[in-house]
């Protein structure tokens, strides 16, 4: 029991420190992340709403053109819309706005996510390795969570959170894309050639472990 105890808190610490380094990287990452693209969505989202200017154009180009025309009748007044048509977002608006959000909402479930890892972490070294139990008991205590963590598959938890955190980026990116591509075609085309560069790159490092197992490169999904 001395020997487990002894290569089982060694490999604990090890373990959640570990978690908790990730864990770090994914909070400094998705918190930098997230304040870039909020700054981005109190514009778009702009694009969402009706603009009051085009509401008083509506009014002011109707008052100008009665105005204008002395002899305009009666009846001309009445033709005349008193209500601006009613709003429509543009598509692409809807389609950016729509992707920054699900990256948003995604990049800040990971930043959960990777909080609620390092306190798992913590309470598993707790409760395994309690300072008032002799080893005779804490060694069967260790061996019945150790189960929990692989019937659970928790060691893999920090893959799947860089996983999402990866597909919130291809999402912001997506929607950059779109962004840019109504609103100048010389910045699309630089930032769509980047993208389409690094997303090449990522395939690459994605399928390398497949053909080659002996391959330093891998992704959440490799």
């Amino acid at each position: 029991y001395n020997m487990y105890v002894k290569m089982t808190e060694e490999e604990d610490s090890k373990m959640t420190d570990r978690w908790q380094k990730d864990g770090d990287g994914i909070l400094i990452f998705t918190g930098l992340f997230a304040a870039a693209l909020a700054a981005l969505l109190t514009v778009s989202v702009q694009d969402l709403r009706p603009n009051p200017q085009d509401t008083s154009a509506f009014y002011l180009a109707n008052i100008y053109q009665l105005l204008a025309d002395p002899n305009v009748s009666r009846a001309s007044i009445l033709a005349t819309p008193a209500q601006p048509p009613p709003f429509s977002p543009p598509k692409s608006a809807v389609w950016v706005n729509l992707l920054w959000f699900l990256s948003l909402v995604i990049a800040l479930t990971c930043a959960l996510l990777a909080t609620m890892l390092q306190q798992w972490g913590r309470r598993f070294v707790t409760i395994t390795h309690p300072p008032r139990y002799s080893r005779y008991n804490t060694a069967p205590i260790r061996a019945f969570f150790d189960n929990g963590v692989k019937k659970f598959h928790l060691r893999g938890s920090v893959e799947r959170l860089t996983a999402l955190l990866h597909l919130s980026l291809f999402l912001f990116f997506s929607g950059l894309i779109v962004f840019l591509f109504n609103i100048d075609h010389t910045v699309f085309s630089w930032v769509a050639s980047w993208i389409g560069l690094a997303g090449s790159v990522y395939g690459c490092i994605t399928v390398m472990p497949i053909f080659w197992h002996d391959s330093p490169y891998y992704a959440p999904l490799s």
